[in-house]
């Protein structure tokens, strides 16, 4: 019966495997959904924003965030999981820099959110700016996008670097996220437009609702500076919440796949324990009645 006791302490280990890992599943579930409904709150928001942009545009050539820097590094914001458990999020992401630099051969420097891109950054020997892991948790708000932003501007201001591109996964829906290599600087108007369009998901240009008379105090140009600044945290703050939500779509999947396979194990010992303990019970029978066989010859 050594052997049935064996099988049955594993059953037992497996089903507890597989109530902690249905937890997690639920839990990531709640955190993506969480995800996906930020960053649908901010619609009239931009709505207003976009009109603004309208009147702004034209302006917008002369300054710096729409010109490549004087420098010759790239500057890569690497957003990864602070966690494991999460199936390939963050290989993807990691794959997709060793690709980027792979066919442009750019030297990069590292701003890591996420503990794996920091380490990623220390395996690889590259020079890590800044590292966001400790802060960058499941709850960040956009506070925490616009001292991202802030810092990423404040190097690519530097002249150091003639580039800033951000490494993560672009959520598509629950089972398809997409490793993605997106150029934050410099900017192109007609990127920021689109951007600023697909949330409201109207060209107001084309339905007049942006047309209505105010004046611009103090200047056209001092509202350029102060509104590229929101707009580029807007769009921080966007790739996070899709980072966000392809990684607990990732340890969603990974957490269900391991549950089914926690149950699966588990129905196949306790196939394996029914058994053996059904040999064991026949061995047991087989004697008894050998022996009552036994005392009849006597």
């Amino acid at each position: 019966m050594a052997n049935a006791k064996e099988i049955k302490r594993k059953i037992s280990s497996i089903k507890n495997t597989g109530k902690i890992t249905k937890a997690m599943e639920l839990i990531s579930t709640v955190k993506m959904k969480k995800a996906q409904d930020l960053a649908l709150e901010k619609k009239e928001f931009v709505r207003e924003m976009l009109k603004i942009f309208h009147r702004i545009e034209k302006f917008m050539e002369d300054f710096p965030f729409f010109h490549s820097g004087k420098g010759e590094k790239t500057l890569a914001v690497v957003v990864t999981s602070n966690k494991g458990l999460c199936g390939g999020y963050n290989i993807n992401v990691l794959k997709k820099i060793n690709e980027y630099v792979k066919e442009t051969g750019e030297d990069l420097d590292y701003i890591a959110l996420g503990k794996k891109g920091a380490q990623f950054a220390a395996k690889t020997g590259n020079k890590l700016v800044a590292d966001y892991s400790t802060t960058f948790s499941d709850n960040f708000d956009s506070i925490f996008a616009k001292d991202i932003t802030r810092a990423i501007i404040e190097e690519f201001f530097s002249w150091e670097y003639k580039k800033v591109v951000i490494f993560y996964e672009y959520y598509i829906n629950t089972l398809s996220q997409v490793p993605v290599a997106r150029e934050f600087l410099p900017i192109k108007a007609v990127d920021i437009k689109k951007y600023l369009e697909d949330i409201v998901g109207e060209d107001l240009e084309e339905s007049g609702k942006w047309l209505f008379g105010y004046d611009i105090e103090p200047s056209v140009e001092s509202l350029v500076e102060e509104v590229l600044p929101i707009i580029l945290s807007m769009m921080m703050h966007d790739i996070l919440l899709e980072a966000k939500a392809s990684e607990h779509s990732s340890r969603m999947i990974a957490m269900k796949s391991a549950k089914d396979n926690a149950a699966k194990i588990a129905f196949e010992l306790t196939l394996k324990y029914n058994k053996a303990r059904q040999a064991m019970i026949t061995k047991e029978v087989s004697e008894i009645t050998s022996g009552v066989e036994a005392l009849k010859d006597m």
